[in-house]
């Protein structure tokens, strides 16, 4: 399915159109139309840990969420070999918009969630 990038993806400021496809309820895809090249192995994270944040009002505002509003979230994970060796980004989680196909990436601040780093190892959430 297309979603339009409505905020920049942090290093991929070029990207406007994605592609997100699901593997499982774990694992997810993110391609970029415009550019074959570039794609992201994306986790649910709630598949993993407890895991909240308020989404900002400006990326709410941008993804046009409203309170009944079907919403996905995925962190994108750097695959090693072996697998449990990936790493995860709970720091910049990609927030889907499902109802409109508009996505937008959150940083959080590290001050105010403490419990999420920047490159946390898949192995530790066994």
């Amino acid at each position: 399915m297309s979603y339009e990038v409505k905020s920049q993806i942090l290093g991929f400021e070029k990207m406007m159109q994605v592609e997100i496809s699901e593997i499982d309820e774990m694992f997810a895809t993110m391609h970029d139309i415009d550019n074959k090249d570039i794609s992201f192995t994306m986790v649910n994270p709630y598949t993993l840990r407890e895991y909240s944040f308020d989404v900002p009002t400006d990326v709410r505002i941008l993804l046009e969420i409203k309170e009944d509003s079907n919403i996905s979230v995925y962190n994108i994970t750097l695959i090693q070999n072996p697998l449990e060796n990936s790493t995860i980004n709970f720091l910049a989680p990609i927030v889907v918009n499902n109802d409109n196909k508009k996505i937008a990436q959150v940083v959080l601040n590290k001050e105010r969630h403490p419990d999420f780093g920047m490159a946390e190892a898949i192995a530790s959430f066994k």
